[in-house]
C-alpha cells in the first residue's frame, strides 16, 4: 500500500512539472511566431491556429498508441521515453531558426504530450476501483496547478529572453525524467497486460473499445461534450474580456488563474469526502449544471466584476471530469485502462480540432456592436447549450450504481 502511495505521488509530481513546462512555453508561443513573421498580426494568428490544431491533431492519433503500448509493454518505458522525447523537444523549440522547425516541434509536442492518457492509466492501476474518481480528481488538481504557474512564470521569463521558457521546460522535464528512471515503479503486471494490435491502437480501433460495454460510448460522448465546450476558455476567453470589459493582461491572468484554483480545490480537495457521501453519479450532475450555469453567467452578465463573480459559479464544474471517468474506468479491467485513456484523449483531440474555429467564428459573427447579429454572449450560450446535451445523455447513461470489471 505504501509503495502504490509512493507511485501515486510521483506520478502527481510528474503532471505537474509535465503541465508546468507546457504552461511555461504558453505566453511564449504567439510572440515567438509572430516574431519569425516579421510582427505581421494577421500572419501571426494564422499560424497559432495551424500550430494549435496541429498540436490537437496529433494528440488525437497518439494518445490511442500511447494507451496501447502501456497496456501491452507496461506504463513506465512509456512515460519515460515520452519524458525525454519531450524534453529534448524543448531544446528543439529553443534553438528552432525558423517557422519550419517551430512547426515540427509542435508536431513531436503533439505527440510526446499524449502521454497524459498513460499516466491516467497509471493511476488507475494503483488505486482501488472505488477510489479511482478521487485518484482522477488529483490528476485534474495536478494538472490544474501545472497551468496556474506554468503560463505567470513564463510571462516573466520571456521579458529576459523569449526562448528562455524553452530552455527551463527542457531543463524541467528532463530533470524529471532522469529521477522517474531511477524510482519510478512498474504498475501494470505481465500477466495483466494486453497484447497490442493497430486495430486498437489507431484513433477508430481505440474508439471501438467505447462499443464494447453499453453505455460506454454515450458516457464517452458526454466527456467529449465537456472537452469541447471548455474550448470557449481557450479560444474566446481573452478576446471576450478585451473587446467587452477592456480588460488589462493582468485581469484575464488572474482570472484564469482564480478559475484554476477553484478547480484544484474542486478536485484536489472536494471530490473524495463528496464522492463518499453523494455517490459519482451524482457528481457528475453538479458537475454538468456548474457548468451549464457558469457558462450562462458569462455570457448575461455585462460588467467585468460580475465576470469574475461567475467563476463561483463555474467552480462546480470541477465535478464533472473526474467523476465521469471513475464510472466509466469500473466498466473495464486492468488491461484496458490505457486504452481507455486513449480513447477518451482522442475524443480530447477531436475536440481540440473542432472548438478552435467554432467558437471563434460564432465570436467574430457577433461581437460586432454594429452588426445586426450583435451577440456578445453567444461563445458562452453555445457552451452552455453543448454542456446542456451532455446534460441529457448523462440522465440516460450513467449507471444509478458502478461495478467494477474486476470486482463485478
Amino acid at each position: 500500500m505504501n509503495q502504490r502511495k509512493a507511485a501515486l505521488a510521483f506520478i502527481l509530481v510528474t503532471i505537474i512539472l509535465d503541465v508546468l513546462s507546457l504552461g511555461l512555453i504558453i505566453p511564449v508561443g504567439a510572440k515567438l511566431i509572430k516574431q519569425l513573421v516579421n510582427g505581421d498580426e494577421s500572419t501571426a494568428a494564422w499560424y497559432v491556429g495551424l500550430f494549435g490544431t496541429t498540436w490537437a491533431f496529433m494528440q488525437f492519433f497518439s494518445s490511442p498508441i500511447m494507451g496501447a503500448l502501456s497496456d501491452r509493454f507496461g506504463r513506465r518505458p512509456v512515460l519515460l521515453i515520452s519524458a525525454f522525447g519531450l524534453g529534448l523537444d524543448y531544446i528543439l523549440l529553443a534553438l528552432a531558426p525558423n517557422l519550419a522547425w517551430l512547426f515540427v516541434g509542435r508536431i513531436i509536442t503533439g505527440i510526446t504530450a499524449a502521454s497524459f492518457s498513460t499516466a491516467q492509466a497509471y493511476m488507475a492501476d494503483v488505486t482501488e476501483p472505488e477510489n479511482r474518481s478521487a485518484a482522477y480528481g488529483l490528476f485534474g488538481a495536478a494538472f490544474g496547478l501545472g497551468f496556474i504557474l506554468g503560463p505567470a512564470l513564463g510571462g516573466w521569463l520571456m521579458d529576459f529572453d523569449l526562448r528562455l521558457p524553452f530552455w527551463i521546460s527542457a531543463g524541467l522535464t528532463l530533470t524529471n525524467a532522469f529521477y522517474g528512471y531511477f524510482v519510478l515503479p512498474e504498475s501494470l503486471p505481465p500477466d495483466k497486460r494486453s497484447k497490442f494490435t493497430w486495430a486498437k491502437a489507431n484513433p477508430l480501433g481505440s474508439l471501438k473499445l467505447l462499443l464494447s460495454k453499453s453505455g460506454l460510448l454515450p458516457m464517452a460522448l458526454t466527456l467529449f461534450l465537456y472537452q469541447l465546450s471548455h474550448q470557449v476558455f481557450q479560444n474566446v476567453f481573452v478576446l471576450y474580456t478585451d473587446a467587452r470589459f477592456h480588460w488589462s493582461g493582468a485581469a484575464v491572468g488572474g482570472t484564469l488563474a482564480t478559475v484554476g484554483i477553484l478547480n484544484f480545490i474542486v478536485q484536489g480537495g472536494l471530490i473524495r469526502p463528496f464522492n463518499k457521501r453523494f455517490g459519482e453519479r451524482v457528481l457528475v450532475f453538479v458537475g454538468l449544471m456548474g457548468g451549464i450555469a457558469g457558462f450562462t453567467f458569462y455570457g448575461i452578465v455585462d460588467n467585468g466584476s460580475a465576470f469574475f463573480a461567475s467563476t463561483l459559479l463555474f467552480a462546480f464544474m470541477g465535478f464533472f471530469n473526474a467523476s465521469i471517468q471513475g464510472v466509466m474506468s469500473k466498466q473495464l479491467g486492468p488491461g484496458e485502462q490505457g486504452q481507455l485513456s486513449g480513447a477518451n484523449s482522442s475524443l480530447n483531440g477531436i475536440s481540440g480540432m473542432i472548438g478552435p474555429y467554432l467558437f471563434t467564428t460564432i465570436f467574430a459573427m457577433t461581437i460586432k456592436p454594429d452588426s445586426p447579429n450583435y451577440w456578445p454572449g453567444a461563445p458562452f450560450f453555445l457552451a452552455a447549450a453543448i454542456l446542456s446535451l451532455a446534460l441529457v445523455l448523462a440522465a440516460i447513461y450513467v449507471p444509478k450504481r458502478s461495478k467494477s470489471a474486476i470486482t463485478g
